[in-house]
């Protein structure tokens, strides 16, 4: 069985189900998934700006109004937990968890605790932090030893 550890960073859509379950045919894949809810790591400034940069003026002006922090977590709980079911109502194995701080050190815990094939960071364009490689996806790929796949969201969850 083929092993991913999938970073996301709010609920998956079916789309983003179908798309990551069937990026290795017909092999049964089994995910571990890793949500880090909004926090202070989350930088208003940067996401006001990607949201700029993606047309979306509106979401830039209510960047404020997302929860953070201790607020987000049970949102980030709900997300988790819909993105596993979703995953395993496609038939594959799903077990997730939420993360709090030092998501890469994270990240490489569970590589290494679960044996991983590979990692997939799905989420939203971070424009910002990707023309810097800060971006998670970037920052693994120097730290986990797997190869580390970067994917964009298909769509709003």
């Amino acid at each position: 069985m083929f092993t991913s550890v999938l970073m996301i960073e709010k609920a998956l859509t079916s789309a983003d189900v179908e798309f990551v379950t069937t990026l290795h045919g017909d092999e049964q894949v089994a995910f571990h998934v890793l949500l880090q809810p909004r926090g202070e790591q989350a930088d208003r400034l940067l996401r006001a700006i990607d949201d700029l940069a993606m047309g979306a003026i509106d979401e830039a002006a209510r960047e404020g109004e997302t929860p953070e922090g201790e607020a987000a977590k049970s949102e980030g709980q709900r997300a988790l937990d819909v993105s596993l079911q979703a995953l395993r109502a496609s038939g594959s194995e799903a077990e997730g968890r939420l993360i709090e701080d030092h998501p890469l050190d994270a990240l490489k815990g569970v590589v290494e605790e679960v044996g991983a094939d590979e990692v997939i960071v799905l989420t939203d364009p971070h424009y910002v932090e990707e023309f810097f490689h800060r971006d998670w996806a970037s920052r693994a790929r120097h730290k986990v030893g797997v190869p580390v796949l970067k994917l964009f969201s298909h769509s709003k969850a």
